[in-house]
């Protein structure tokens, strides 16, 4: 299997497309200027106690207080508390973690009201992202995740990842990381570390630490809520989370970015350095790399998967639910029993894929067809754990009921990818008449016209639909030629597929937008 990252880096978001032999399988995305990611560290206050809950609502900065459980403080609650208030009362010198005095444990059947007050301030992780109304989820247990190891501080067990079946490999890293931990800090070995020299291991142990390190003087200096340790950018993360030998390339359309993740596999693959790639064509990346029509095609309501069978995804606040259906799939020559298992481990093969493409999390109810033989359903159960083997977010399945209904829970933690693939008419605006498609190039010209003349921008990228700039292409000379002859070689028309027929849009050379609003006004005041 050949996998490849396509990052696409726009003014406001960054999207993340992971390929698995050429088909999309997980897309991210992400405000450039996005706060409260899973991972982030701050410094925050106690808002209100909820005894009946046994949880406290936080404030992290967040429009909504953030939830934090009274089993999401951790065992060492009492010693990180402990440490804090001894950090913040020496603002020049931070006790070494070697040298803090481990407190007892909190009582596992505690109150929350026991160990925290209204007022407080605590250090707490974001744990989950903000999903549709809800804050933040907290908690007390920090971590700092690295490719190879995650250091907890305040703790000292060392933990091997259950995906590490080998047992002498299994006692080698935990002799290993024993002997070099500092004393005060815990150690979870991830499965990538398997078969690892002690001088990977050891780097990357020193660099976790200087991350802590570069932490504790944010908490003496802070005054009030702050966030005192930052995740990584989300790119790097996910490098840092699915990198192996299997990636042949990362494409990149943004230098700074570039840098940063081609330096970033350096550090973890120096053999890999070469696969990072800037990508300079003008054209979007998505539509360079197919992504864009996977897109169209894939996470709308409707999925199509083989030979006219097809899946109905609908998402409710407290569930996801997704309908298996036969369509107008052939029938001939086969029972309705084996007509019936083949859709559904066709569907089951790509209801894996769309719960990583649109990262559904929570419980997820699938109506599969009715197959009558129970080892039919054993069959399907066992596809569906196989696909989903490779999927990172804890998850677990129950097999087929009887009526052909599976259930499954996979971890939330952001919200669900949902991205609207109908299109409004961007000639009439849902209005129903438009102008006559034939004068479309003149309207363009208009535009252009407009551009240069009146605004007096002589350099710009103008998008528009393939099909559009197949058109305006042809000929000898073609109307794009006769453009860039009126109106200077600093029009660039850009094809896009994320384009309707009948759309534009201008970007300047930074690849910002520049918006014309000129007809949506004319319209409006009709």
């Amino acid at each position: 299997m050949n996998s490849e990252l396509i990052v696409d880096v726009r003014p406001s978001q960054i999207s993340i497309a992971l390929l698995e032999d050429k088909r999309l399988v997980e897309l991210n995305e992400e405000g450039r200027e996005e706060n409260f990611a899973v991972g982030n560290i701050y410094l925050g206050r106690v808002k209100k106690l909820m005894p009946g809950l046994n949880a406290a609502f936080v404030d992290v900065g967040h429009e909504k207080d953030a939830f934090l459980h009274y089993l999401d403080l951790g065992n060492n609650f009492n010693t990180l508390n402990s440490y804090i208030r001894q950090v913040q009362s020496d603002r020049k010198k931070a006790p070494a973690l070697s040298k803090v005095r481990q407190l007892p444990d909190i009582e596992k059947n505690g109150s929350i009201t026991d160990i925290l007050q209204t007022g407080q301030e605590i250090v707490v992780q974001i744990s989950k992202e903000p999903i549709s109304t809800k804050g933040p989820r907290l908690t007390a247990e920090l971590s700092i995740a690295g490719r190879f190891l995650v250091l907890i501080p305040f703790a000292e067990k060392v933990s091997i990842s259950q995906k590490i079946k080998s047992e002498e490999e299994r006692i080698r890293l935990k002799q290993l990381i024993q002997s070099i931990k500092p004393k005060g800090f815990g150690v979870i070995v991830r499965t990538v570390a398997e078969d690892k020299k002690v001088a990977e291991l050891d780097n990357e142990l020193k660099l976790l630490l200087k991350r802590w390190e570069e932490t504790v003087p944010k908490i003496q200096k802070s005054k009030g809520v702050t966030l005192i340790s930052e995740e990584l950018g989300r790119t790097i993360g996910i490098i840092r989370d699915i990198f192996n030998s299997s990636f042949k390339s990362i494409h990149i359309n943004d230098k700074d970015v570039f840098k940063e993740v081609k330096d970033y596999v350096e550090l973890i693959a120096p053999e890999s350095k070469d696969i990072v790639k800037l990508y300079k064509d003008p054209a979007p990346i998505f539509d360079s790399f197919g992504i864009t029509k996977q897109i169209q095609s894939g996470l709308g309501k409707t999925v199509s998967f083989r030979s006219g069978a097809y899946l109905i995804i609908e998402h409710t606040e407290a569930m996801h639910v997704i309908d298996v259906n036969s369509g107008n799939r052939s029938k001939a020559g086969t029972g309705q029993e084996t007509n019936a298992l083949e859709v559904n481990l066709a569907a089951a093969d790509e209801i894996a894929r769309q719960l990583r493409l649109r990262d559904m999390g929570g419980i997820i109810v699938v109506d599969f067809i009715d197959m009558h033989e129970g080892e039919n359903r054993q069959k399907v159960f066992d596809r569906m754990r196989e696909n989903m083997s490779n999927d990172r977010a804890k998850h677990n399945i129950l097999p087929l009921s009887k009526f052909g209904v599976m259930q499954m829970t996979r971890q939330r933690v952001r919200p669900v990818i949902d991205i609207d693939i109908e299109e409004t008419c961007p000639t009439c605006y849902g209005k129903g008449r438009t102008k006559p498609s034939i004068l479309f190039a003149d309207q363009l010209e208009g535009k252009i016209d407009y551009m240069v003349n009146k605004l007096k921008i002589k350099s710009f990228y103008m998008h528009i639909h393939p099909y559009v700039d197949a058109y305006i292409s042809r000929g000898m000379p073609s109307i794009k030629m006769k453009w860039k002859m009126r109106y200077g070689m600093g029009c660039k028309i850009v094809p896009s597929q994320r384009l309707g027929f009948l759309q534009y849009k201008f970007y300047d050379k930074k690849g910002e937008e520049i918006d014309l609003q000129e007809e949506i006004e004319k319209i409006a005041s009709k």
